[in-house]
């Protein structure tokens, strides 16, 4: 399975979000990408010795968000998070139509098959009533039929806990990895175990606020209570 190959094992992969600051030309950009790229690389060596497995890079403050943001290029990435994959929905930015087509084919095109595209059901900050007809698990499985190397279960916004019975759901329709998309914390993570991954994001950050730098403390904190877990 190519979820064991990257992170080299199969439950509980812990995830950690760098939320990289505004980017040249958004709105609330202030600093150069040197600036940027600086504070991303010291935030993944927080993750990296607190033994994170994996880190998820997002223009999360890159406010309002747009559809089209260019062309891209494989960047050595190992994989990427893909909000609308399958489905309509109504998020914030606007009316949001399935990617998979466009984006598998333009991965086969860049010659980037090795990147894993794992996929957000029902995702977070939309509205689901144009798919309300849609169960999660019949979302699961479009997903998975159109080639999905993971789903991800979350809550109704970032840091909102997902429900446990949707991961158990979803992981039961379908033969691919189901990953936790948003609010697992140190209290709470005992729910969320049996995941194949945990993308954490605002629990790491001071405060636990997601637009916050990545407190150490609670990176550590959270680390070693889930390596005692795991056992």
């Amino acid at each position: 399975m190519k979820f064991l190959n990257l992170f080299g094992r199969l439950k509980s992969v812990v995830i950690g979000m760098i939320h990289v600051k505004a980017l040249p030309g958004t709105p609330l950009s202030t600093l150069k990408m040197s600036q940027i790229t600086e504070e991303a690389c010291q935030e993944a060596e927080i993750y990296r010795d607190a033994g994170v497995e994996g880190v998820i890079i997002e223009n999360m403050h890159d406010i309002p968000y747009v559809f089209d943001v260019g062309p891209e290029v494989c960047a050595g990435v190992d994989f990427i998070r893909a909000e609308g994959f399958v489905f309509s929905h109504v998020a914030d930015e606007g009316l949001l139509n399935a990617c998979a087509g466009d984006l598998l084919r333009y991965r086969r095109r860049i010659g980037a098959d090795h990147v894993q595209i794992f996929t957000d059901i029902k995702k977070k900050h939309s509205s689901h009533a144009l798919t309300s007809d849609v169960s999660i698990e019949e979302t699961a499985h479009a997903a998975e039929f159109f080639l999905s190397d993971g789903l991800i279960v979350t809550g109704t916004a970032t840091g909102v806990q997902a429900d446990p019975q949707e991961l158990r759901k979803v992981s039961q329709s379908v033969n691919v990895p189901v990953l936790i998309g948003s609010g697992v914390t140190f209290d709470n993570m005992e729910n969320y175990l049996d995941a194949h991954g945990i993308i954490v994001g605002s629990h790491f950050k001071l405060d636990g606020h997601w637009a916050n730098a990545v407190d150490p403390d609670r990176v550590k904190r959270f680390m070693d209570k889930i390596r005692r877990l795991r056992e």
